[in-house]
């Protein structure tokens, strides 16, 4: 082997070894996670027959000229009304990790004339924010979806603006039945030092509302301690 190959065969060794002792730098879940089962959570007449969206962004606090992200923002429900309820002077980043999902959530937005959307794909672990970006960072029904949720709280809390806060919307029930019971959600969202800042049941479901603000300082990801709840 010449001196330049085997150089380049060391230099993918180390990054091989990098990357593989960044991937055991967070503590894995510890607990069940749900399987993505579909980008559409119901239909969106029946969503707004309850007057779902309406609830969650008043209970949000969303304001025109804010900027919210919408984290696995599938076929774009909350990302649509996130949208109108901004305005104009405000943005709305709508991000999810399927490509074929956000191909055709970036169609919609298109076709919808939503110029103050932008569409990204993230990382199942990463949604890829920009840093101190956002008001406010919406996790609605999805949260239980999450297979790393302390590499993925991680960078989410980076995302948020100074006083922004996160919006998790979700079931209370096992996580294995696609909810994520409220004692869960907290331990590991104060795992990165977030704390709750306010929470309401969402009417005529089995959901709940939660927001959560920065409450102490981010760990490095090998000082995280995972939760360990009794069942």
């Amino acid at each position: 082997m010449s001196t330049r190959l085997a150089v380049f065969a060391a230099l993918a060794l180390l990054g091989c070894k990098q990357q593989q002792e960044a991937k055991t730098e967070f503590p894995p879940a510890g607990r069940d996670v749900a399987p993505i089962v579909g980008d559409s959570f119901s239909t969106e007449d029946a969503r707004d027959r309850t007057g779902e969206a309406e609830s969650v962004i008043a209970f949000a606090g969303v304001k025109s000229g804010m900027s919210v992200a919408d984290i696995g923002a599938g076929e774009g429900y909350y990302t649509v009304r996130l949208s109108r309820a901004v305005g104009p002077r405000g943005r709305v980043l709508a991000e999810d990790i399927i490509p074929e999902v956000r191909d055709r959530l970036a169609l919609r937005v298109n076709r919808e004339n939503l110029d103050n959307v932008a569409v990204s794909l993230g990382q199942p672990a990463d949604p890829k924010l920009p840093a101190a970006s956002f008001d406010r960072i919406f996790l609605v029904h999805m949260y239980h979806e999450v297979e790393q949720p302390y590499e993925f709280l991680w960078h989410l809390r980076q995302g948020l603006k100074p006083n922004g806060l996160i919006v998790v919307v979700d079931a209370d029930r096992p996580v294995k039945r696609h909810g994520t019971p409220p004692a869960q959600l907290d331990c590991e969202l104060a795992s990165v030092g977030l704390s709750r800042a306010g929470e309401a049941p969402l009417e005529t479901t089995d959901a709940y509302m939660a927001l959560f603000k920065v409450a102490g300082p981010l760990p490095e990801p090998g000082a995280i301690k995972p939760c360990k709840l009794k069942a």
